[in-house]
Formats: structure tokens, C-alpha cells, sequence
């Protein structure tokens, strides 16, 4: 038998069940893709605002190649496909951006499940009640070490401060006390006033609104965006609220002559805040002057001073003159909502 020179005509490649293209990692770069911000998740459908075209709403879904890549309020998303939101237009999400902060629990600290609320956000508003329910001390602490860990700065807002000044109850300088030295921005918003305070400290920025249900949180957003129209319920006798908002949602705040002004984003009313994502590293670590610091403190260590944790650096800048003394045991105090259990309405 004769030796010859094989060529690529002796190759036989046997076709696939689907056919006998070559299958390929390579996937489209989508170089014209439209970058966009998603406003709203609804069963598997994403709305969105493209950059350019802050006044149109297109609706998409995820494409293929993001697998179960998920895709939350706030996210940055590059867009191709029918992007002008069309009655039945239907764009794809592409690409998702890095996060530059997240919002995020748990249902309870046992829960291995992270929840990611919203993306993005500049800021978190923490509403709580002066009256009618009380105001949540808890939830307040939770919610603190929630947007420090995830790279928010957090504001209070107080509300029904009308209802506190008729019942006489716990007044907002009481409440605002508890966290004075950690610096946190504190507003008061009345049912009988104009939400003024609280538009010029939104305007220009990503807001989250998180709060427990029926401190008028939803009351709140629908007095800064009316056209938002967000269901409005009632306190129980037993003084817990009802769900109101059922899931995120931004809404585009407008100023004096209807130009952009920022992005309120409403949040689900909480009846529970876990933190197993969280450490007391993390919560620290959004001090830049106290992240240097825990480098000294020993392995797992909790930051919560004697006789818990009795070698922590923090202790050491204190009695340095490095940290005051007030300070630290203000934030101490909210990193005492870690070790705690699970903040709940129903508690």
C-alpha cells in the first residue's frame, strides 16, 4: 500500500443532534449596545431608562448568555435590540455594570440566602415613625450596618412628627441622640408640611428609601414624585403596618421645572433584616479613619471592646486621643445589631 500526504479534505466531522455548524464560546461584542439604568423588575421582565432618553421606559429581558446573572434595581445595563419602548418593543440586557454600592439582607442571620435590594444607590434614607408605630431603635441599628457595608451613606428620617408633638411621645431630638456621634444626617418630615428638607437633601443623588411597613415611607415618596401613585396603607391596632410597596421601584425625581433632579428608589416595607452577609470588619472598614486601625486588632475579633473582644485596636486609638471616646461607643452600639438576633416587627 501506497503512503500519501493527508489535506484538510480527509477530516470528517460528524454533525451535532443540531446541526453540523461548529458550536462556539465566542459570543457578540455588542459594540452599539445602549447603556441604561433598570427602574423596575416585574416576572422576568426588566424596565429600563436608557442614558440618553431619561423620559422613555423600554422593557427587557436578560440574554442568554448572562445565564442567571442577576439584575436589580439601580443596576447599570447595556441594552441592544428594539430600545425606543414601543408598546411591544422588547430589548435584551447584554452587560451588567460593576456595582459601586448594594443594598442587601437577609431574611434572618441564619439565612445563607443574600438578598440584593437595590444597586447603586448614592444613599440610603432610613424612615422610622415618631409615633403610630414607634420608632424602631433596632431597625435603625440594622439598617446602619446595612449601608455602611454596602457603601451608602445613610440619613434618617423621622416621620409623623405632627402625631408625636399630639401624643406627646418621644421627641426627635430624643431620637436622633442615639447615633449624634456617628455624624448621621437627620431629618423630620410632618403630614401637615411639604416634604422640603428632605427633596433638597435627594436632589442630584440616587436615594433607597428602606423602612418597616406603616412609617409612611410610600406617603413619603408619593409627596416627592406625585405622579408615582405608591399604595398607601393603614397601622394595625397592634401597631404594626401593612405591606404597602411590593417590590423596588425608581422613580425619577423632577425639579421646579420638570428637569432631572435625582432617583427616589422605593424599597418593600421590611417585617425582618438579617445580616449573615455581614461582618464587623465590614461595618468599620466604611470609617476611612478606623479601617487602618482594626488591622492591629486580632483574628475575629468583633470590634465590641471588653470582654468581648478586650485586645481591640479601637481601644488602643481611643486611649491615644485617636477616637473619641463618645464615638466609638456610638458605633459600638450598632455593631451590637450583629451579634443580636434578627430584627423583626413581630418581636
Amino acid at each position: 500500500m501506497s503512503s500519501r500526504e493527508y489535506d484538510e479534505g480527509d477530516v470528517r466531522v460528524r454533525p451535532g443532534r443540531r446541526g453540523s455548524r461548529p458550536r462556539t464560546k465566542r459570543r457578540p461584542e455588542h459594540t452599539d449596545a445602549a447603556p441604561a439604568m433598570v427602574v423596575a423588575v416585574d416576572r422576568g421582565r426588566w424596565t429600563c431608562v436608557p442614558e440618553d432618553q431619561p423620559s422613555v421606559r423600554v422593557v427587557a429581558m436578560r440574554a442568554r448568555e448572562l445565564g442567571r446573572t442577576p439584575v436589580v434595581v439601580g443596576d447599570q445595563v447595556d441594552l441592544v435590540g428594539e430600545v425606543s419602548g414601543g408598546p411591544d418593543a422588547l430589548a435584551r440586557i447584554v452587560r451588567v455594570g460593576e456595582r459601586a454600592s448594594v443594598l442587601r439582607r437577609t431574611a434572618d442571620d441564619t439565612d445563607p440566602y443574600e438578598r440584593v435590594v437595590v444597586a447603586n444607590a448614592e444613599q440610603l434614607v432610613i424612615v422610622t415613625a415618631l409615633a403610630d408605630p414607634p420608632p424602631s431603635v433596632g431597625f435603625v441599628d440594622r439598617a446602619l450596618v446595612a449601608a455602611y457595608a454596602g457603601g451608602l451613606r445613610p440619613m434618617l428620617c423621622l416621620t409623623k412628627a405632627d402625631l408625636a408633638d399630639a401624643h406627646g411621645t418621644t421627641s426627635p431630638a430624643e431620637v436622633a441622640a442615639e447615633w449624634a456621634e456617628l455624624d448621621l444626617p437627620v431629618i423630620v418630615t410632618r403630614h401637615d408640611q411639604p416634604p422640603d428638607e428632605l427633596r433638597a437633601a435627594l436632589t442630584g443623588r440616587r436615594s433607597a428609601f428602606i423602612g418597616h411597613s406603616g412609617v409612611g415611607k410610600s406617603t413619603l415618596v408619593n409627596a416627592l414624585v406625585p405622579a408615582a401613585e405608591r399604595a398607601v396603607g393603614r397601622v394595625s391596632g397592634v401597631g404594626k403596618g401593612r405591606h404597602t410597596s411590593s417590590s423596588a421601584v425608581a422613580l425619577a425625581l423632577t425639579g421646579p421645572d420638570g428637569e432631572p433632579a435625582g432617583w427616589v428608589i422605593d424599597t418593600p416595607g421590611m417585617r425582618s433584616f438579617g445580616l449573615a452577609h455581614v461582618t464587623a470588619n465590614d461595618v468599620v472598614s466604611a470609617f476611612a479613619d478606623l479601617a487602618t486601625a482594626i488591622e492591629d486588632c486580632p483574628r475575629g475579633c468583633g470590634h465590641l471592646g471588653p470582654p468581648a473582644d478586650p485586645e481591640c485596636a479601637l481601644d488602643t486609638l481611643a486611649a491615644r486621643g485617636g477616637l473619641q471616646r463618645g464615638r466609638l461607643a456610638a458605633l459600638r452600639r450598632v455593631l451590637v445589631a450583629l451579634a443580636a438576633p434578627s430584627w423583626s416587627a413581630n418581636a
